[in-house]
């Protein structure tokens, strides 16, 4: 916040309580008129900071919501004017009515501002247009699983992190669970949110949309994902091709692990460490660092030792990648601790 603004504030807050002091609203005392010119200062320019952050978008659907109350308003009120209520009643009716109304638009347009596309009105704010917010729905299976905290850090995730409150919910229960274990799991992932949460980089925005007409959770992510046009994140494997096929953009955490492990190629050398045997005949069994399964052929007997191997082939699934490769004993073996594996 540069100072030229603080000294605009502060003046406009000097400004209102010498004019109270001077005009002494409602018959006031003196000092009661600078309390008050004060605090309606310090209203407008707490007020002035909270409109900052809000988007064009929702200002405009603030705007227009309530523009639409209070014309909404004065024609309710044009209509008591023929009934026989009194005069003092009436007036309090009005005003009530009018602030209800401005109220309810103001509040709903601002809600609703979002779903606003600015770009049907012929790039009259092309700043906004361009600048398009995308919308990453989590769910709850990711949020548990914890590594898109760790996509977050790395800067790679844009946008909007929305987080429903039906998820909340969700996560909530489990971790009020009396099994151990998914109790430990919900705890998890709220450990998670507020990680997200303290990053300076994707904003995360808690949405109260429900839909009480679908109990599944992931039906409700589905029909936020529409109302958002946004794209769902998840691992979980029938969410991913629930939205897959009502036409929904899906960022699955599982193949994005896929697609970053480095690539193998039929022929290539490779060192592991061979942890167990495998279930066929004279095979054994390792692991690289990110998990991947090594099955290697002639090397049951090399168990607890780190050997140089050449790959065969390499099976690709949705559930994960599996390397094939075979030892010839005539290499020279290590027993020296594992290189490119772990239990």
């Amino acid at each position: 916040m540069s100072w030229e603004f603080i000294v605009v504030r502060l003046l406009v807050v000097a400004v209102l309580a010498t004019a109270s002091y001077h005009l002494r609203p409602f018959q006031l005392s003196n000092f009661s008129s600078v309390l008050l010119g004060t605090a309606v200062g310090l209203f407008f320019v707490m007020f002035e900071l909270r409109l900052e952050k809000t988007s064009l978008k929702r200002l405009i659907g603030a705007a227009i919501g309530s523009i639409l109350g209070i014309l909404g308003a004065l024609m309710i009120s044009q209509l008591l004017n023929f009934t026989s209520i009194d005069r003092a009643s009436l007036s309090f009716i009005h005003v009530s009515l009018l602030i209800l109304m401005a109220y309810v638009g103001l509040t709903l347009g601002a809600t609703k501002g979002d779903l606003l596309n600015l770009a049907a009105l012929g790039g009259l704010f092309p700043g906004e247009t361009q600048k398009k917010n995308p919308y990453k729905i989590l769910d709850t299976s990711v949020i548990i699983d914890g590594r898109i905290a760790d996509v977050c850090e790395t800067g790679f995730v844009e946008g909007v992190l929305v987080i429903p409150q039906f998820v909340l919910r969700e996560l909530q229960l489990i971790a009020d669970s009396s099994d151990s274990l998914k109790r430990n799991r919900g705890r998890r992932g709220l450990d998670i949110l507020q990680r997200i949460q303290k990053m300076s980089g994707p904003k995360v925005q808690i949405v109260e949309d429900d839909f009480p007409h679908v109990r599944a959770v992931d039906l409700k992510l589905i029909e936020l994902a529409k109302l958002y046009e946004g794209k769902i994140v998840t691992n979980d494997f029938n969410l991913n091709k629930v939205a897959q096929l009502q036409g929904l953009p899906v960022l699955n955490v599982n193949e994005l692990a896929n697609a970053l492990k480095p690539a193998v190629l039929p022929g290539e050398a490779m060192r592991v460490f061979i942890l167990k045997e495998g279930k066929e005949y004279n095979q054994g069994v390792a692991y690289l660092d990110d998990g991947t399964m090594v099955v290697v052929d002639n090397a049951r007997k090399m168990i607890s030792k780190t050997i140089d191997i050449s790959v065969t082939s390499v099976l690709q699934t949705t559930a994960g990648r599996m390397i094939f490769g075979k030892f010839d004993e005539r290499v020279r073996v290590e027993t020296a601790e594992p290189v490119a594996s772990k239990a």
